[in-house]
C-alpha cells in the first residue's frame, strides 16, 4: 500500500534512536520520547497562493528533517509507523 499525500503535506518516517543504557539499565519504550528526527517519504501536491500559483516545497523526497515532537497525524501502513503533517510543521533540514 502507499499514500500520497495532499495538498501542503508530507509523509515523513520517524527515525529511532538507538536503544539508550545508563549504568547498565535497559530505558523501555514507555519511557524514551518520541522522535524528533524523520526521512521525507513523498511530498503532496503543493500549496497555492492567492492567485493560484503553486508554492514549491522547500524538502525534497529523502530529506533528513526536524520535527516537533507532537506534530502531524501517526498511521500505519504496513506495520510501520509514519507521520502526515503539513510543511510549515517542520522545523529544519538536517544537513
Amino acid at each position: 500500500m502507499s499514500v500520497k499525500p495532499l495538498g501542503d503535506r508530507v509523509l515523513v518516517q520517524p527515525v529511532e534512536e538507538q536503544e539508550v543504557k545508563k549504568g547498565g539499565i535497559i530505558i523501555p519504550d514507555t519511557a524514551k520520547e518520541k522522535p524528533q528526527e524523520g526521512k521525507v517519504i513523498a511530498l503532496g501536491t503543493g500549496k497555492r497562493d492567492e492567485d493560484g500559483k503553486l508554492i514549491p516545497f522547500e524538502v525534497k523526497k529523502g530529506d533528513r528533517v526536524l520535527i516537533s515532537k507532537y506534530g502531524g497525524t501517526e498511521i500505519k501502513i504496513d506495520g510501520k509507523e509514519y507521520l502526515i503533517m503539513e510543511e510549515s510543521q517542520i522545523l529544519g533540514i538536517l544537513e
